[in-house]
């Protein structure tokens, strides 16, 4: 016998024991086989469980990240949200809380909130009330024009996940004009052709997934 074959031979066996130590080792792919575990199954054998901020295909929602940090509380609150009301948008509610705010403002300022009542808390409501007889009591009158609201910022988002209870405190920056007339006419306060600025700070609440799609005023600041 040539060494050629023996050589052949030798790496024949070596090949064969290699093989069978194999699948000593690892097992083989007759019958049966578990399928691999899917991402969520995989998260819940290594104790981590759900995120409380999911991420849609592609990348983060970024109608969340448009408007607040992406790992915040906010943004987990607004998640619960979405969760709770799949077709609640933040972009489209900030563009309503500016349209509430003209509308809820200009009301104020001219000292008739009835049409606007319905979108006020019971309290808020009452602390307009009380401004606004002190004003009829000493016989002052607001002259009141908004120019515009130059800006609208999603501050703050609270939510209670039992309750379904959310908070959205917005931060607007408006221009107007104002001047406070005494009861004989005369300007005691403000210009009327003179255009300042003011910012405010307003909360407003909501359940999520009521019939109801109103949001209400609850709280307002500087």
């Amino acid at each position: 016998m040539s060494s050629a074959v023996i050589q052949l031979l030798v790496l024949a066996g070596i090949a064969i024991f290699l093989i069978l130590r194999l699948r000593n080792a690892l097992g083989t792919r007759d019958g049966f086989e578990k399928p691999p575990l899917t991402r969520e199954e995989t998260e819940k054998s290594l104790g981590r469980g759900r995120r409380d901020f999911e991420v849609i295909e592609g990348g983060p929602d970024r109608d969340i990240t448009d408007h607040v940090e992406e790992d915040s509380e906010s943004a987990k609150s607004l998640a619960g949200m979405k969760i709770a009301e799949p077709g609640f948008n933040v972009g489209e509610f900030l563009g309503g809380a500016r349209g509430a705010y003209e509308m809820i403002l200009g009301a104020f300022e001219n000292g008739d909130i009835s049409e606007v009542r319905g979108f006020l808390d019971p309290d808020v409501a009452e602390a307009f009330d009380q401004v606004l007889a002190d004003r009829k009591e000493k016989g002052l009158t607001v002259q009141s024009e908004i120019v515009g609201v130059r800006d609208v910022e999603l501050y703050e988002a609270r939510y209670d996940r039992d309750t379904k209870e959310a908070e959205l405190t917005v931060r607007f920056l408006v221009e107007l004009t104002v001047a406070v007339r005494d009861s004989a006419g005369e300007i005691i306060e403000g210009d009327p052709n003179e255009i300042k600025r003011q910012r405010d700070t307003w909360t407003f609440a909501r359940t999520m997934g009521s019939d109801d799609p109103n949001w209400v005023l609850v709280a307002t600041g500087e």
